[in-house]
């Protein structure tokens, strides 16, 4: 081995083989909202995409209420999109951070498995569940990270 390939084989790589896209479900939750935090110091540390993913949920009953229970998922998405455009601007030449927002409809883990295929994303980043039941049944976590395609980080 020559001397400079001695010299290469030990240098760090600082920031190229990190998540291209993270994303982040948020639902308007504590635990979503600070999962969204963590993520976004993860892209901008990662010079990565952060893609901020909203599911709307679509409930059975929801078919026949009709248009109010849209109305108020869509109520919900942009009040999300509003508080997250304001969180921008607070830091706003102190951290930049590329983001986007999506909103996907149906169940929150198949809404984020369809969001992290479609985005392409290279790490998913989560709140904790804050519903006792989801300790039975299991949470949107726990199923993403069973299913095993991607990194996953729970944020309490």
């Amino acid at each position: 081995m020559t001397e400079q390939h001695e010299q290469h084989a030990h240098q760090f790589e600082r920031g190229t083989d990190g998540p291209k896209v993270v994303l982040v479900g948020v639902d308007g939750s504590d635990s979503s909202m600070r999962a969204a935090a963590y993520a976004g110091g993860l892209a901008r540390r990662q010079h990565a995409l952060l893609a901020v993913v909203y599911v709307q949920p679509v409930p059975a009953a929801g078919a026949a209420l009709g248009a109010p229970v849209m109305e108020t998922a869509d109520e919900i998405a942009e009040d999300l999109v509003t508080q997250i455009r304001e969180a921008a601007e607070r830091v706003r030449g102190i951290f930049e951070v590329r983001w986007e927002f999506h909103t996907y409809r149906g169940d929150p883990y198949h809404g984020l498995v369809a969001a992290a295929e479609e985005l392409k994303a290279d790490a998913v980043v989560v709140g904790a569940s804050e519903q006792a039941g989801h300790r039975i049944i299991g949470s949107v976590a726990v199923r993403l990270v069973k299913a095993g395609r991607w990194p996953v980080t729970v944020v309490p």
